[in-house]
């Protein structure tokens, strides 16, 4: 399997070519929402839980989501569209996204150059004023404004599938 086109410092020097304002921190490895709880409240804005998921047609989805979002899959699947969920494995989130487990992000999408990932984007998320997420690596946090990350997405092409998930019945 070939290494992916972006690491974290290659994905942080095209923030820097693009003009893309971020600030990234290092910290210990983080592989759940629940370890980092005490090293994300030093860091302002909105902190993200990110699902690499696969439906029964085998379509392939990122969910990003504020951190203390409750995720129902039957719920989310409706709300996007999709069949029945289940977890993407780790060969298939390395060959589209060029990340392993603990370190799945929305940044993430810049190594899906053949776009075979969907991505939903909580809303909570979309309305946040700073976002949180990994910079493909889980030994670091990159906090964006929101135009900064619209300006990724956009750069990336990318129009995420908006979804509030707390309204969800």
């Amino acid at each position: 399997m070939s290494e992916p086109a972006f690491d974290r410092d290659r994905l942080l020097t095209w923030f820097a070519e693009k003009g893309v304002d971020h600030r990234t921190h290092d910290h210990p490895a983080v592989f759940r929402v629940e370890e980092g709880l005490e090293l994300k409240a030093a860091l302002p804005g909105a902190h993200t839980k990110n699902l690499f998921l696969k439906d029964h047609r085998g379509r392939l989805w990122l969910i990003s989501a504020r951190q203390d979002t409750m995720i129902d899959l039957k719920r989310a699947a409706a709300a996007m569209g999709s069949g029945r969920l289940s977890f993407g494995n780790e060969t298939l989130m390395f060959e589209t996204l060029g990340v392993r487990p603990g370190s799945v992000t929305a940044l993430a999408l810049i190594n899906d150059a053949e776009r075979r990932v969907t991505f939903v984007l909580d809303q909570r998320l979309w309305e946040a004023e700073i976002v949180n997420f990994h910079p493909l690596t889980n030994t670091a946090t990159t906090a964006l404004d929101q135009a900064a990350f619209r300006r990724i997405l956009a750069l990336l092409e990318r129009e995420p599938l908006v979804v509030d998930f707390a309204a969800l019945p």
